[in-house]
């Protein structure tokens, strides 16, 4: 018969466990929501103003809450922060231009190739090539190169697959910055995206930008599209493995979708979830195929 005094152990130790879990899946639901509230502002400000906000903003939030002037920067440092700051700059830009003409849910599939792609280049193993026939799969019926695809518009894909080359070139830089410390890093980073952003923003919508009204929506996207799940994946990356977070990463495009269905009432086609299901698989199967390879790589010998 289990003690009375092991019960609230054993709960307690459940909820640590889940506690990860809920907030990566917090950060995730965070940003397709407030990235569905960005693009109703288009009407207003344009796809470049509505970057422009929103990277703005959320730049001066990581600035105030990090404060990163204190880092000392060597100029290899400085000259990484810049490729890291205009990549992400670039990749918000070509994202919120794809969401003119394509759902939600659809761009963040797209442009979920980009890190994909990167993870499959060094893949070698026979068993890898699955993930990238899913992969490919999945594009085919989004991507306007065969008669598979739903006739979505060659423009917004450009603009995804834009974006998708961003994210793996990020993930690059990144790591040429990974050595300074995360928060002071991002807000650096997001500091230089604005820069890049903002004169495409100031010429698509001028003075509009300083709206009181504009601005109070923007600093709504702005928390929700990036201080927020910021936060949350910082509390998930300390708890929770590198393939546990692959693996619950690899959800964000589902995630997106339903965000556009359920905001914006953005229905996609059933060969669209089908695509969005491949390219999840293929995230999924590859996070774990790699965790194992390291892991078999990592063990000591048998003994003979």
């Amino acid at each position: 018969m289990r003690s009375p005094s092991s019960a609230p152990a054993v709960s307690g130790g459940a909820l640590a466990s889940l506690a990860p879990v809920a907030a990566l899946l917090g950060s995730m639901v965070s940003l397709g929501v407030g990235t569905s509230f960005a693009k109703p502002l288009f009407a207003t400000l344009g796809a470049e103003g509505t970057t422009a906000l929103r990277v703005g903003l959320s730049a001066l939030m990581l600035l105030a809450l990090w404060r990163p002037w204190r880092l000392r920067l060597t100029r290899a440092d400085r000259g990484a922060l810049l490729l890291y700051g205009a990549v992400l700059g670039a990749m918000n830009l070509l994202f919120y231009l794809s969401l003119r003409t394509i759902p939600l849910g659809l761009a963040i599939a797209i442009e979920f190739s980009g890190p994909l792609a990167l993870a499959l280049a060094t893949s070698r193993r026979a068993g890898d090539f699955l993930w990238i026939g899913c992969a490919v799969l999945g594009l085919s019926l989004l991507l306007p190169v065969s008669g598979l695809s739903t006739g979505l518009d060659p423009t917004g894909v450009a603009c995804a697959l834009g974006a998708a080359l961003c994210w793996a070139l990020y993930i690059i830089f990144g790591q040429r910055v990974g050595h300074l410390p995360g928060g002071p890093a991002v807000a650096l980073g997001m500091s230089v995206a604005a820069l890049v952003v903002m004169p495409f923003g100031l010429a698509a919508a001028g003075t509009v930008l300083l709206d009181p009204g504009i601005l109070a929506v923007g600093l709504g996207v702005a928390a929700l599209s990036s201080a927020l799940p910021y936060t949350l994946e910082m509390v998930a990356l300390k708890r929770l493995t590198k393939q546990s977070f692959g693996v619950l990463l690899s959800l964000e495009p589902a995630i997106g979708s339903l965000a556009g269905l359920v905001i914006l009432g953005e229905r996609l086609a059933p060969t669209e979830w089908l695509a969005i299901a491949c390219i999840v698989v293929a995230s999924v199967g590859n996070t774990v195929s790699t965790h194992r390879r390291r892991n078999a790589l990592a063990a000591p010998p048998p003994m003979v």
